[in-house]
């Protein structure tokens, strides 16, 4: 007969009813998934380890578990570790909600793209009810996002020398980088020297001794070679140096502007060249450029220059550096160079600094020079661009004169604010929000913008705005809002002398600073127990407000909330321009497993000691005994006596109960030996307390030929009785203890006489 998975699985489960009874099946088992075939390529191996591209990212895990079935709206969810195996912030592989009958079925999902490491682990955690199965074991699991060969070259250049092979001298080093591989950084790589595996992992190695050297992605123990990015090889070698050097001086000055040209002391040969300033390729390599020009027209050409050479039969190598330094250089700096607004009737003035050598200046406006305007500041009353030429005229160079950056004079044809928070600040999550002037435009006719705020700032008088209407006293540039009764749109305006200017519009919405409270009669759901009932701390008549569960909103109406499923249950007061969230309370399914007891709750004891059981993990405790009758509320009772006692724990409106038993252990086992002459010495057959004085057990008495000479329920040690004679001087006798029909005990009893 064929089933499929659904009635498998609830034949499973009445199976396992019939073999091991109700009380049997206490808690789902969720069992650690495992690897699975899959389907869809033909395969019946299960994966060992995930090695995912773009190409293929489909992989299948087996997960079982155990009854009582989970809850209809139950979800199993696939859960993945960290790189390492730990689950602290696990990711979301995939989810199920329709397997809740099935006992046994697969999980298909894909690797994240960001999946790199040797250690990751699976679960499946269940939300109603929540457990979480065991972790499954270890795996290699890597995404491969890129699978082509890398290319190195030196300090990932791009320029692979020729024959794949660099000499070095001794004691130099090269280093080799790979240079087609975008985010290099991102990677972990497997170096390789003739074939050896080397201990850097690192994007680039920098590498002294001779061998080939090459370099592959590491993707892990299992995925690296199928990604085939394993590079070119780059052979190292070694020879004798060559003594590369610069010609000249080690140290020399020049003047800005002249000419000076740097000179290896090797040429020809067709060896390559490399220009270093400060330690950076400033060119090359280049076959046969064994000299380099300093552009000492540019600014900042003061340096370090060094050359390294490198070719077939000759050793990579580098010069000893030459420092090169300016002379009779100066600079100018213009004191104004913002741009600056003039207003109808003022004056402004413009200076400069330099450190030229008895300098003289000269002023231009609009690119040409101001006729007089040869000081080292100029007064103006006029728009236009400014900027000020100064010549030196001492020192040991001779060079041109230097103009100083320009600034631009405006007059403005209107002035624009810009405003905008000060610090931090979220809406609806903020209590308190500070708005100031950030920056003051001046407008030209053509609606260009020229920032004057540094200017012009404490040249206006301001005015706050909220929603359009004067914000009375508030006439700074700052403003600062603390209630959420001023929420609202904002903006500033000011005034210099026929000028308005305003600022965009900025909105305030502060969070409520009121705590608005929900509170219960309990946290825990179970069967029979007092329903779960939410209040809120706030009238909420006439308010508009919303009930949530989880996020979802379940009631808009009820101004308290019966609680008839686990989740988390907040309150949403929808009475201001940012909703006020209550504080959560979450309910969970209560679970008898909370009960602790630090003993069996069989409890053998010998008869005149006593022993002591503590409960802990309820809220309150009481022990009543056959009669129902209250012995103690403590969380502990000491017993001292047999019989069936019941313990009640209470967790908030939820009880459990626990029947405890209690039985004396036997000090002696049953005689088989009596002597029956009166001595007052073994004179009776004498049971242990278990099975005497019991009224529910029998104990019977047959002769050697099987006919009942003695019957007694509660048995009180009283045979033979004074009136049994015994004819023999021994005799045995046969015995059998039962209780409500089943047998207990049987044996023989010897009596002598």
């Amino acid at each position: 007969m064929k089933t499929n998975g659904s009635t498998y699985s609830i034949l499973v489960l009445a199976i396992a009813f019939m073999l091991f009874g109700a009380s049997t099946v206490q808690a789902q088992v969720l069992n650690k998934p495992v690897p699975a075939p899959n389907p869809n390529i033909g395969s019946d191996d299960p994966w060992d380890a995930a090695c995912a591209s773009v190409g293929y990212n489909e992989y299948y895990v087996k997960f079982t578990w155990m009854p009582p079935m989970v809850s209809s709206n139950n979800e199993f969810i696939l859960e993945l570790s960290d790189s390492d195996g730990y689950f602290g912030s696990p990711r979301e592989l995939a989810r199920v909600s329709d397997k809740n009958t099935i006992l046994d079925f697969k999980f298909k999902f894909s690797l994240p793209t960001d999946t790199r490491g040797e250690n990751f682990k699976f679960r499946v955690r269940s939300t109603s009810p929540a457990k979480t199965s065991p972790a499954s074991d270890a795996f290699s699991m890597y995404f491969i996002d890129y699978k082509s060969p890398l290319l190195i070259s030196e300090n990932g250049s791009g320029s692979i020398p020729s024959g794949g092979e660099i000499q070095i001298c001794g004691g130099g080093s090269v280093t080799l980088k790979p240079h087609n591989i975008p985010n290099a950084g991102t990677y972990r790589y497997n170096w390789y020297r003739s074939g050896t595996p080397l201990p850097e992992k690192t994007e680039s190695i920098t590498v002294s001794d001779p061998g080939m050297y090459y370099v592959e992605l590491d993707y892990g123990s299992v995925c690296s070679g199928s990604a085939n990015t394993l590079s070119n090889t780059i052979t190292i070698g070694t020879g004798t140096s060559a003594g590369i050097a610069l010609n000249g001086p080690s140290n020399v000055t020049v003047c800005p502007g002249d000419t000076h040209i740097l000179e290896a002391n090797i040429s020809g040969g067709g060896y390559t060249y490399t220009w270093y300033k400060d330690g950076n390729v400033i060119s090359g390599p280049t076959v046969n450029a064994n000299t380099y020009t300093v552009n000492t027209s540019t600014s900042g050409f003061e340096g370090a220059y060094a050359v390294e050479i490198g070719g077939s039969g000759i050793c990579k190598e580098k010069s000893a550096a030459v420092t090169i330094s300016a002379t009779g250089s100066y600079s100018v700096t213009l004191a104004n160079q913002e741009n600056i607004v003039l207003l109808p009737s003022q004056t402004k003035t413009l200076s400069v600094n330099t450190t030229a050598t008895s300098p003289t200046y000269q002023w231009y406006k609009n690119g040409s020079a101001i006729s007089g305007a040869t000081n080292s500041s100029l007064n103006i009353n006029s728009i236009g661009e400014y900027y000020v030429q100064v010549s030196q005229n001492g020192g040991p160079c001779t060079a041109a004169p230097i103009a100083s950056a320009k600034t631009t004079v405006v007059s403005p044809d209107s002035f624009e604010f810009e405003i905008d928070f000060v610090g931090t600040y979220t809406a609806c999550e903020n209590t308190d929000a500070t708005l100031s002037l950030t920056a003051i435009h001046a407008v030209s006719d053509s609606g260009a913008k020229t920032d004057v705020t540094a200017d012009l700032q404490s040249s206006f008088t301001y005015q706050w705005k909220r929603n359009g209407n004067l914000v009375n006293g508030e006439t700074s540039r700052t403003i600062t809002l603390s209630n959420h009764e001023k929420n609202g749109f904002y903006s500033l305006d000011g005034t210099i002398d026929a000028f308005n200017a305003s600022s965009n519009s900025m909105e305030v919405k502060l969070k409520v600073n009121e705590f608005l409270q929900i509170t219960t009669n309990g946290t825990v759901l179970c069967e029979g127990g007092e329903a779960i009932v939410l209040t809120s701390s706030m009238d909420l008549s006439g308010k508009s407000f919303e009930w949530k569960k989880d996020g979802v909103v379940i009631d808009t109406s009820s101004e308290s909330l019966t609680a008839s499923e686990t989740g988390a249950y907040e309150l949403i007061l929808k009475e201001y321009d940012c909703p006020l969230a209550s504080n959560k309370v979450n309910v969970s399914a209560f679970d008898e497993s909370l009960l602790v007891l630090d003993k069996p709750k069989d409890l053998i004891i010998i008869e005149g000691e006593t022993k002591t059981i503590t409960a802990s993990g309820a809220d309150s405790y009481e022990w009543y005994d056959t009669g129902n009758n209250l012995l103690s509320s403590q969380d502990s009772y000491s017993f001292q006596m047999e019989g069936e006692y019941l313990l009640v724990a209470s967790f908030g409106t939820c009880t459990v109960s626990r029947v405890i038993t209690v039985t004396y252990r036997d000090m002696f086992s049953i005689p088989n030996v009596i002597t029956a002459n009166g001595d007052g010495i073994n004179d009776l057959w004498v049971l242990p307390n278990t099975y005497s004085r019991d009224p529910n057990v029998l104990v019977t008495i047959f002769n050697e030929r099987g006919e009942q000479v003695f019957s007694q329920a509660g048995y009180e040690n009283n045979w033979p009785q004074s009136t049994t004679s015994f004819n023999k001087q021994s005799m045995i006798f046969y015995y059998k203890v039962t209780r409500g029909g089943k047998s207990l005990k049987q044996g023989t009893i010897t009596v002598i006489k």
